[in-house]
């Protein structure tokens, strides 16, 4: 598409982003609430919509909405009730969800996140709790249905449409990610499908700001193929109304239910929109309001951990750390849990985070491991930044110890320079003083420019040393010879 064109139109995006909560037992029933076991086996009546069968409400999944709900500065209801949801399909057992619709737990909140530099604000219409479907699987002649994740607890997140680019979409999702996480409400594993989005797209002439018709993207779960489908179906939309300029905009787009194809690239129409009337809600009959006290909500706060908002703003202001840098961290609990464990065993925060997120992912990218996946430990990284700030060895032979690390995981980075003679620093200025001057020797005009006030001349002609001795002499030595013989 034309950039011209796109420029000319805005895109309206809202998210229902679904968590499932990592409680022991699913939502209305005390079967496990655990992935990977043999189908239909963590299953009870409740779960399978066995007739008298009854709900009895997760007290934990309660305590870990609200905990959601005051980490984004939402009020959080008192009162709150849940309601019933009708819609029929295989993997519904009771033809029926149970949701809130009426009186959802979690109000209006608000979550910031960071988006190609720029701080931007986006606000949640509401977030309430329900339970989970279970799973269709197709075989090559029949299809099955697995109940086990029937009933599992969902957190389900509904933000205004206050979205308008895919980029955003993104930014927004991974920073409700951050939360869930860090609250530990949820484990998050999007190949589990236990964070799914669901995309509400539409798109107006720049300058409109009404709302026009739009198309919902269902079960996305990867950030990747929330802006590739947010992104295709932008342009689609911006296509048929300018195909179609002289017809009235709602006979052109024409509101369904769409899913992904990650192999096509493009969307495809599973249902015509359905109405909040079509789904026939009403009052869940078995389950009685739930009443929560104030002290009861303060007490949650006051469990709260670290928010990652909160962090960011720490690695920003304490540890000195770049915006970008601090995103990359607190944006991945693991990855900032990490991070802090490592900061136990080296004070150089720059350093650290350079090495877990650039020298380390480098390393790794084309692998297929991560430094969880390896098993490194995070003490191992602070010690080989500690050995560097020492100067017990160079930030060259840091790199070859760091090759050795990923061969042997468990490996202290201690042992394997004590156990390597090639890993100790030259620091004898009898044998890095003949290089020095040789170097000075071979670029006279590099030291012209050094005394023209060129500081890169300087650098210049240590890294000429440290190339002779292949990155072995201490940097320290070189620089003090290099100065004094300068100077002199």
């Amino acid at each position: 598409m034309k950039k011209e064109l796109r420029e000319k139109w805005e895109a309206v995006i809202g998210l229902e982003i679904h968590a499932q909560l990592n409680t022991k037992s699913k939502m209305f029933s005390s079967a496990p609430n655990r992935f990977g076991d043999e189908p239909n086996t963590n299953i009870t009546e409740v779960c399978t919509g066995q007739p008298g069968a009854l709900p009895v409400v997760n007290k934990e999944a309660v305590k870990k909405a609200v905990a959601f709900g005051l980490a984004i500065g939402a009020k959080i209801s008192d009162f709150t009730t849940f309601d019933r949801k009708s819609y029929f399909y295989p993997d519904s057992p009771r033809n029926f969800q149970i949701t809130q619709f009426e009186n959802p737990i979690v109000g209006r909140g608000t979550v910031f996140a960071d988006v190609d530099g720029v701080k931007k604000e986006f606000i949640i219409e509401h977030a309430h709790l329900e339970d989970d479907a279970g799973m269709l699987k197709h075989f090559s002649n029949f299809a099955g249905v697995d109940y086990n994740r029937a009933g599992a607890p969902l957190i389900e997140i509904v933000s205004e449409p206050c979205i308008h680019s895919p980029q955003e979409a993104s930014a927004y999702a991974k920073a409700i990610k951050a939360i869930v996480q860090y609250i530990g409400a949820s484990d998050c594993n999007m190949e589990q499908g236990q964070l799914r989005f669901d995309a509400n797209i539409s798109v107006r002439p720049k300058g409109d700001t009404t709302l026009r018709n739009k198309t919902e993207i269902k079960n996305m779960n990867s950030f990747t193929f929330l802006e590739l489908a947010a992104e295709a179906e932008i342009e689609r939309q911006i296509l048929l109304y300018t195909e179609n300029h002289h017809k009235p905009h709602t006979d052109v787009i024409k509101q369904g239910t769409y899913r992904w194809d990650s192999e096509t690239k493009s969307i495809i129409l599973m249902r015509t929109k359905e109405s909040a009337a079509d789904y026939r809600y009403f009052p869940e009959p078995d389950l009685t309001p739930i009443v929560l006290s104030k002290e009861y909500i303060e007490k949650v706060r006051e469990e709260l951990p670290e928010l990652p908002a909160d962090r960011f703003d720490r690695y920003v202001s304490e540890l000195e750390l770049s915006a970008y840098a601090a995103s990359i961290l607190t944006l991945d609990k693991t990855l900032s849990d990490y991070f802090e464990e490592a900061l136990k065993y080296s004070s150089c925060t720059k350093t650290v985070c350079n090495w877990i997120t650039v020298e380390f992912a480098g390393k790794l990218k084309d692998t297929g491991n991560t430094l969880f996946s390896l098993g490194i430990p995070a003490k191992h990284i602070g010690k080989l930044v500690d050995l560097i700030d020492k100067k017990t060895i160079t930030g060259k032979i840091a790199k070859s110890v760091a090759d050795d690390m990923i061969k042997d995981p468990k490996r202290d980075p201690e042992e394997i320079v004590n156990s390597n003679p090639d890993y100790k620093p030259v620091a004898d200025t009898s044998t890095i003083e003949p290089l020095v001057d040789q170097v000075l020797s071979n670029n006279p005009t590099s030291i012209e420019d050094y005394k023209a006030g060129k500081k890169k001349a300087f650098a210049f002609l240590v890294g000429q040393v440290m190339k002779l001795t292949k990155g072995k002499a201490s940097p320290a030595v070189v620089n003090d010879l290099i100065n004094k013989k300068l100077d002199s």
